[in-house]
């Protein structure tokens, strides 16, 4: 479960946040003082924080470059009630990723929260995998398939793979699982195959770019 900070003073809106989040299946922390995030931040890991622009004390946007200095990964929202232009041009430059105005509805705010979390989840796939090698690695429709296959499959046998995917041609997909395998993206175990750890990132990344693609 993907973990969600909020950090706003607005004892309300910070509730109605918490709530919207958690319905659709985060797990929330929040606050109402930057000082406080700051601590959390420091003691725990989160995908993403909600952080309000105005608080008493430590403004967001004095904040905000601590936090990108204690977690460089973690995706931030600045949220403010002032929609001036420099405002957000000034977030964005210190490292904000995306900014919502108040008053914004709850659709608003997941569809905002969504979509970081999905970048986030490629970005961190991408790191562990090397994005380049995978993209290169699964420019082949045939072992993009194969990692399709094994994704809802679970392991398989080779002979397996061919009948699932419908080729006859055995040499062709015992090539491209030796590729798969010298990635690091398929494992066999005795006459099993089976999509590793990184497997399942790069597939992931796959996945993500194609949703972009047809977007």
């Amino acid at each position: 479960m993907e973990r969600i900070l909020v950090i706003d003073d607005d004892h309300d809106l910070r509730e109605s946040m918490v709530e919207i989040l958690q319905d659709a299946g985060y797990e929330i922390f929040a606050c109402e003082r930057a000082e406080a995030g700051l601590e959390l931040l420091a003691k725990q890991s989160f995908a993403l924080v909600l952080l309000d622009l105005v608080m008493p004390g430590m403004s967001g946007m004095e904040a905000l470059p601590r936090m990108r200095d204690l977690a460089p990964a973690t995706k931030v929202i600045m949220i403010t009630a002032f929609s001036t232009t420099e405002n957000a041009v000034m977030a964005m430059r210190q490292g904000a990723a995306d900014y919502l105005i108040k008053p914004f509805r709850g659709e608003e705010l997941l569809t905002a929260a969504r979509r970081l979390l999905e970048e986030a989840r490629f970005e961190k796939s991408g790191a562990a995998v090397d994005a380049d090698t995978a993209l290169g690695c699964l420019a082949n429709a045939m072992r993009r398939e194969i990692l399709l296959n094994l994704a809802q499959r679970g392991s398989q046998r080779f002979m397996d793979v061919c009948r699932e995917m419908g080729i006859a041609d055995h040499t062709k997909v015992n090539f491209h699982l030796k590729i798969l395998r010298e990635a690091g993206f398929v494992d066999q175990k005795g006459k099993n195959y089976q999509l590793t750890p990184r497997g399942h990132q790069a597939l992931d990344c796959v996945r993500y770019l194609a949703r972009r693609l047809g977007n």
